[in-house]
């Protein structure tokens, strides 16, 4: 469904297809597969509230970028000391997991290509908007954020960050990004080494019919 709205970009050499790790990894690589376009990861890490894990307060991405939500922060009473204590933990495991995702391999040049950032969903979209944020500095020719659903006030809040933004569906009532997956199982750090190693030959491949993904 998310290929299907992205036909302008199949086949190019100049696009870049990012997957947020690691449930953004099993929709990223049938999307790059149908696009035949090259695929890679770009590590980002929630930042937990304290005592509510589950509600982003803001992200952290790779090269020192932190994103905050404000308004969570506000409501709940965060202090800074709190946000920095659980920036700390999330920067160890994002450093472990571009290691363990890319070994030796240097990330992919953004520099004047066609980027389209892919996650399973946007809820606050902290997550999305630290990658969006880490990514701009870079230069590339355009940053596309393309996910399969989203809350529809968080897919039009992006429109202001990105050139652009696809959400292929924005149910009402949202609630939750897995409500609307049949398979909402937790990806593996395997499973996005593997998913990687298969995506190395995207670029030279004839189109093909994609496989069902985990996440559908």
């Amino acid at each position: 469904m998310l290929a299907a709205e992205l036909p302008q970009y199949a086949s190019r050499t100049d696009v870049l297809v990012f997957a947020l790790p690691r449930g953004g990894m099993p929709v990223a690589f049938e999307v790059a597969r149908a696009l035949r376009a090259a695929l890679d990861v770009f590590v980002v890490r929630k930042l937990g509230a304290p005592a509510h894990e589950e509600l982003a307060m803001g992200a952290i991405a790779s090269g020192g970028i932190r994103v905050i939500n404000p308004s969570v922060v506000h409501l709940l009473g965060i202090t800074q000391d709190e946000i920095d204590e659980v920036a700390r933990a999330e920067e160890s495991e994002l450093s472990r997991r571009e290691r363990e995702y890319r070994g030796d391999r240097p990330p992919a040049r953004v520099s004047d290509r066609t980027v389209i950032l892919i996650d399973d969903g946007l809820a606050t979209g902290a997550t999305m908007r630290a990658a969006a944020a880490a990514l701009r500095p870079q230069h590339p020719a355009e940053l596309v954020v393309a996910v399969p659903v989203a809350a529809a006030e968080t897919c039009d809040e992006f429109r202001a960050d990105v050139d652009r933004i696809v959400c292929a569906m924005t149910p009402e009532p949202f609630r939750a990004v897995g409500l609307w997956y049949e398979n909402f199982e937790q990806t593996t750090d395997d499973e996005v080494r593997n998913l990687l190693e298969r995506a190395r030959s995207f670029p030279e491949r004839p189109a093909v019919e994609p496989e069902p993904a985990r996440r559908r």
